[in-house]
């Protein structure tokens, strides 16, 4: 690894010129000094941009030029005539100034170069080419080297350290969108210009109205190459492996024209590449926002997926996975646009994950616990949707989507317990929803807007679970012997079997309604009042019964002791009509919005032939105040009072099978919770000199949340679980900042996140009060030369402290990562990737690991059809990676096991 640093410092030191500061004011005839104006540096010799800059709010421009050399610099603003004089530098600081004046001249001014970076307003464009330096494959790799954007870990944009929230294509959704698929499968080469659209509105209509500074569009612009025809790669490749044969196929391809577009993006293959991982596709909203989501209440429908061990990093054991999408967007009319998706996910997953959880309070008598689990999963996800627009004029716009989903899912796990012993565990699952989406947008006059939002969703979810356990029926007399004798007595098992064969069915059923009215008078040119009226309505039907498969194959109807019922037959429906009155008033630099919702809630379950109801008014009260310090400096506050209802799953009494360890009877006594939340946020984005502040700050207080209490059996890890209304006040703060700057073709950044939680839990009736302690800290520099090799190094630092009671315990990780890439003699490509992770506690180090990948690509020019590349992942052959979890009485590590070296051979095709 010294020797890899050392390597990158030569690079750098070979590729570093002499360099000189180039600097001044731009300002008008009257002297005022002119933010966002452009200044270009062309250099005469080679003809090319050697630097640029962008003024800040006092005029100033900074360059970093060579020394002893000539050039064109030209400055530019809108609405002003451009100024051009030749400078030579030597070896000192050459200040400047320049005054602009108006230009009235409506003649085109043929422009000899493309400024890398414009901004109008809201908008910034980059200019793609001006960045990029031949390795280039993907939009992702263009984003990352554009100054304010990045592109995190899970391929999502963030532009001046905020999400971005869609992509579009020469103005039409990506895939209603997602950033993610944008950032992995849209070719580098087709890039043009990318637009950045600040304070973007779906609707035009609303934009004057509504808090829209932290919503950002970004629009790519397609080279004029790729327009009217197809596009896009086909990649196929082959490999090697040390247990099978690899191979993978990539179809991604795309057409746009002004009328309609169609993008089609496959993936086959069994060397762990995938497009979405199956978290991705369920958080893949369609584009979806809930009416409600600003009314302050807040209700959780459940989750009722199968408890899928998640895949690290997209790494497993063995993955084979298939991906299809297909995605199109047209108008057969000016006043209409028709677009929609369709996506299939098919994968075959194996795990394998050793763990060791200890539990924290010794005087709970819980046994400390290693598993060794193997896990096949077996996933198949369907998602369909529709979209329709209609505006007939500017003063109405109607909107309807509909999304579909369907899935056929199965995980088989073998576990083997240190305390309970072998366990096979199988759970399946067959889930569809349907979610329908409606907006109308009415604009009586400039002064009155009206908004309808309405949503729709069915739900139908039916979980299957099933638990097979080893028995000795000869020691029933001495339950102690026996693990799990203890729960099968409680649940009514024939104890006289050599296996205990549990079965559990569950099926929920979910209706919801969202819809309401909004109402805008604009007041005057600083302040406007808004008036809601809205309801949800839900009603879930939950049903489960548990029954038992004997030696003989004979089922048998479970009756649990102590008039314990193991099924379930649940209705739960909830209502909350609003009204909500919020008022805008503009002063200055400030922004203040306070606003109040008051509410009728009713929450009723009925199960048994009892009927169990909770009606209650409340006022929510809300704040927001934003301080426009500069044009790209805020300050923003937020206040929100939020009533947290919970789903049927947690009504339901019946005696419910989360895992062969844990049980659960729910409580039809539950009321909802309330909880305070304040943020306060600082943003700053300096074009001058790139340099972006982010600064987060998020205190919530929780009254009343519905909290756990669990019971463990003597000696033993099988608890069963009943939620209740703590009574407690649980408290969250968490504390993040990030400062990044560029320094020439070097970008430094250093990031750190705080996290603090507090909760109270009920363990063999011992109040239990839980404080977790998170921290983590990172450091990196980059480089963006467009004629030399590139390098980022990063290192990161992780605290994980978790304090209950009588037990502390911390961990520590250590993560620093190096990538380079290098175009070399204009046709190879070189690209490598190293990272080191090693996971201590206190006393010593639990485990480490490192990971390297590394590929070469030929094209023997950037127009090339073909191109060949070899790539190898995981070349040291690492078996393991690591990882741990602070739970409410338990902290855990666990390893689990990697794909291992793999080798390919790929040939991609550039249409």
């Amino acid at each position: 690894m010294k020797n890899l640093i050392k390597l990158l410092v030569l690079l750098v030191a070979s590729t570093s010129f002499a360099q000189v500061t180039f600097q001044g004011v731009i300002k008008d005839s009257t002297g005022v000094g002119l933010e966002l104006a452009n200044v270009v540096a062309i250099n005469q010799a080679t003809k090319n941009l050697d630097a640029y800059g962008i003024t800040n709010d006092k005029g100033r421009f900074k360059l970093s030029l060579e020394e002893n050399s000539t050039y064109t610099i030209t400055v530019s603003y809108i609405g002003m005539k451009s100024l051009s004089e030749t400078v030579e530098t030597k070896e000192a600081t050459i200040e400047k100034d320049f005054t602009m004046s108006f230009d009235d001249s409506l003649d085109e001014v043929e422009l000899t170069y493309e400024m890398p970076v414009t901004i109008s307003g809201d908008t910034i464009v980059y200019n793609a080419d001006s960045f990029k330096n031949g390795t280039e494959r993907k939009l992702g790799d263009v984003l990352e080297k554009l100054p304010g954007v990045e592109v995190n870990d899970e391929g999502e944009i963030e532009v001046e350290g905020k999400a971005v929230g869609k992509v579009m294509v020469d103005g039409k959704d990506f895939f209603d969108g997602d950033s993610k698929l944008a950032t992995k499968n849209i070719p580098a080469n087709a890039v043009d210009k990318v637009q950045v659209l600040k304070n973007y509105s779906e609707v035009g209509q609303l934009s004057g109205v509504t808090n829209n500074q932290d919503n950002i569009a970004i629009n790519i612009k397609l080279k004029e190459g790729k327009k009217n025809f197809w596009f896009g790669t086909i990649t196929g490749g082959i490999g090697d492996s040390p247990d099978k044969t690899l191979y993978l196929a990539q179809p991604k391809l795309f057409y746009y024209s002004p009328e309609k577009s169609i993008n089609f993006i496959g993936d086959i293959n069994n060397v762990g590449e995938l497009a979405l991982t199956r978290r991705d596709i369920f958080n893949f909203s369609g584009g979806f926002q809930m009416p409600s989501q600003q009314s302050g209440t807040n209700i959780s429908l459940g989750d009722n997926n199968l408890s899928f061990l998640q895949l690290q990093n997209n790494q497993a054991k063995d993955i084979n996975t298939k991906f299809g999408a297909a995605n199109f967007s047209m108008s057969p009319k000016k006043t209409l646009d028709l677009s929609g998706f369709g996506i299939f996910s098919s994968s075959r997953v194996d795990l394998q994950e050793n763990q060791n959880v200890i539990y924290t309070d010794e005087s709970l008598n819980i046994p400390n616990e290693r598993t060794e689990t193997n896990t096949h999963q077996k996933s198949d996800l369907g998602m369909i949707k529709l979209s329709a627009k209609y505006k007939p004029n500017t003063n109405n716009q109607l909107d309807y989507d509909i999304v579909g989903r369907t899935s056929k899912e199965s995980q088989d796990q073998m576990v083997l317990s240190s305390v309970v012993g072998g366990i096979d565990e199988n759970q399946n699952s067959n889930p569809y929803s349907i979610n329908q989406n409606l907006n109308y947008y009415y604009t009586h006059d400039e002064n009155n807007i009206f908004a309808l939002s309405a949503q729709h969703l069915i739900q139908d979810e039916d979980p299957f679970y099933k638990a097979v356990l080893e028995n000795d029926p000869t020691n029933n007399a001495d339950a102690d012997n026996d693990a799990f004798d203890n729960t099968a007595f409680a649940l009514g098992l024939n104890t006289d079997q050599n296996l205990y064969d549990v079965n559990q069915e569950k099926r929920v059923k979910s209706n919801q309604l969202d819809a309401k009215l909004d109402y805008w008078n604009i007041l005057n040119k600083k302040s406007d009042i808004n008036f809601t009226i809205g309801t949800i309505y839900s009603k879930q039907q939950f049903n489960s019964n548990i029954f038992q498969v004997l030696d003989n194959a004979s089922e048998l109807d479970t009756t649990p002791i102590a008039g314990v019922t193991d099924i379930n037959d649940t209705d739960y429906t909830f209502s909350d009509v609003y009204l909500g009155l919020h008022y805008r008033w503009k002063t200055g630099k400030f922004t203040i919005s306070p606003g109040v919702s008051a509410h009728a809630y009713s929450a009723v379950n009925t199960q048994f032939g009892e009927e169990t109801k909770d009606n209650f008014f409340r006022l929510l009260p809300d704040l927001n105040v934003r301080v426009q310090l500069k044009q790209s400096e805020n300050l923003n506050f937020n206040y929100k009072m939020q009533t947290q209802f919970t789903d049927v799953n947690q009504f339901a009494r019946g005696l419910v099978l989360n895992n062969y360890n844990s049980t659960f009877i729910g409580n039809p006594d539950l009321e909802s919770a309330l909880s305070h939340n304040l943020n306060l946020s600082y943003f700053s984005f300096n074009m001058f000199n790139y340099t972006n502040v982010f600064a987060m700050l998020n205190y919530t207080k929780s009254i009343d949340n519905i909290r756990t209490r669990s019971v463990f059996q003597d000696g033993s890890v099988i608890r069963s679980s009943t939620p209740f209304n703590s009574g407690f006040e649980d408290e969250s703060f968490t504390a993040s900042g990030r400062f990044q700057r560029r320094f020439g073709k070097l970008q430094g950044s250093v990031r750190g996140s705080f996290a603090y939680t507090k909760f109270n839990q009920l363990i063999n009736d011992i109040v239990s009060v839980n404080e977790n302690y998170n921290q983590s800290y990172t450091a990196s520099i980059r480089s963006n030369f467009l004629e030399a090799p590139n390098f980022e190094v990063s290192y990161r630092y992780s605290i994980q402290d978790s304090d209950q009671g009588s037990t502390r315990t911390k961990f520590y990780t250590n993560a620093p990562t190096i990538e380079f890439d290098a175009l070399i003699f204009k046709t190879l490509t070189f690209k490598t990737d190293y990272t080191y992770s090693n996971l201590r506690n206190e006393d010593e180090t639990i485990n480490s690991f490192d990971l390297w990948n590394a590929s070469l690509a030929y094209r023997k020019t950037n127009d090339s059809k073909w191109e060949y590349e070899l790539k190898a992942t995981n070349l040291l052959d690492t078996a393991t990676r690591n990882q741990t979890n602070n739970g409410t009485f338990s902290v855990s590590t666990s390893e689990y096991f990697i794909q291992p070296r793999f080798l390919t051979l790929r040939v991609i095709y550039n249409l």
